[in-house]
């Protein structure tokens, strides 16, 4: 039971990065593609009727891991109380720009909200990927398996550790570049012209920077954390999912292919899940990290969760078939007036 709610947590949050990824990703290229207030007003349109559906599955990985690992839960969010709270106030401030962007017409008010919400779009990127660094790194856990991190020490990977470090800031930056890329992908996918061709040539030229940082990231994450390699060696078909990142990656470089650009978010994702299981959050040397067994439910609370669990999943993976179905295409060119 504990393995199946490790993926089902894993499951929630690829689905929030692939989706809710290309709402940041929009966001963080939103100054490069849009020329004008109205050029932005139509890549806002593109992720109009997704984006606050597309957080829904923040929330569910989010009550997923509270209901399945509670004390990863309550040692994470203490521990990372700090970047939580960031994330947080990023997530409002970036949905009252796009709500708020409407409510006045005036040269000041609209180019405010757009600054706002490409802000905010891209520090939530850096911000989540410096997150997933710190899971790879591993904390300093305490015998009663707390922590707390500062927000920087001295920028290196060591046994005092802040958020941000080379390393984290490295992931950061990864996460920022991918989701960059996912983004101009889906306005290539919603847009029309000109602004479909702009996102092309972003998106074209993301691509190296994506390729060059994924490399970089692979090797300093093996270096930061040796046995990150295990699972791999002793699972050789887990090594099937950084293929497909590749692959994916490939693909995006050679046909501009949204769907490439979800299967490298997602395999990339779980390459990372695959190769710290079955630890939750690993530790930093010296300390015995949390995982999948000493940090679940009761093997009771699990199952009956899973029961109320499966019907929630159904829900909400058929409302977002429905709304994807609903908004398939680019939406009409507006007439000119």
């Amino acid at each position: 039971m504990e393995t199946i709610w490790f993926c089902l947590v894993a499951f929630c949050l690829a689905a929030y990065v692939v989706l809710d990824g290309f709402d940041l990703g929009v966001g963080a290229v939103h100054w490069l593609v849009a020329r004008n207030s109205d050029e932005r007003a139509q890549s806002l349109e593109t992720i109009g009727p997704f984006w606050d559906g597309n957080e829904v599955w923040l929330l569910a990985g989010g009550g997923t891991l509270y209901l399945s690992f509670p004390t990863l839960y309550a040692s994470a969010f203490s521990g990372f109380y700090l970047p939580l709270m960031i994330v947080l106030w990023l997530l409002i401030l970036r949905g009252i720009a796009i709500e708020f962007r409407h409510l006045i017409h005036d040269d000041m008010w609209t180019p405010l909200w757009d600054v706002v919400f490409s802000g905010a779009s891209a520090l939530l990127a850096i911000v989540f990927g410096a997150a997933l660094g710190n899971v790879v790194r591993g904390v300093p856990l305490d015998a009663n398996q707390e922590f707390f991190l500062p927000l920087w020490t001295d920028f290196r990977v060591s046994a005092n550790p802040g958020i941000l470090d080379w390393y984290t800031i490295l992931t950061g930056l990864l996460a920022l570049a991918a989701l960059a890329q996912h983004g101009a992908l889906w306005i290539c996918l919603k847009a029309h012209d000109p602004l479909e061709s702009r996102a092309t040539e972003v998106a074209h030229r993301l691509t190296p920077a994506v390729a060059a940082l994924t490399a970089i990231v692979t090797i300093a994450s093996f270096s930061v954390r040796p046995a990150l390699i295990g699972n791999f060696a002793a699972m050789p078909w887990g090594c099937l999912f950084p293929i497909i990142a590749i692959g994916s990656l490939w693909v995006v470089h050679t046909r501009k292919s949204f769907a490439a650009s979800c299967a490298y978010l997602a395999s990339m994702l779980v390459s990372v899940v695959f190769s710290v299981y079955p630890e939750v959050l690993p530790a930093s040397p010296g300390a015995k990290p949390l995982t999948i067994q000493n940090t679940a439910a009761s093997a009771y609370g699990l199952q009956v969760g899973l029961v109320w669990w499966i019907p929630g999943l159904l829900l909400a993976v058929g409302y977002a078939v429905f709304l994807y179905r609903r908004f398939a295409g680019k939406p009409d060119r507006p007439s000119a007036t």
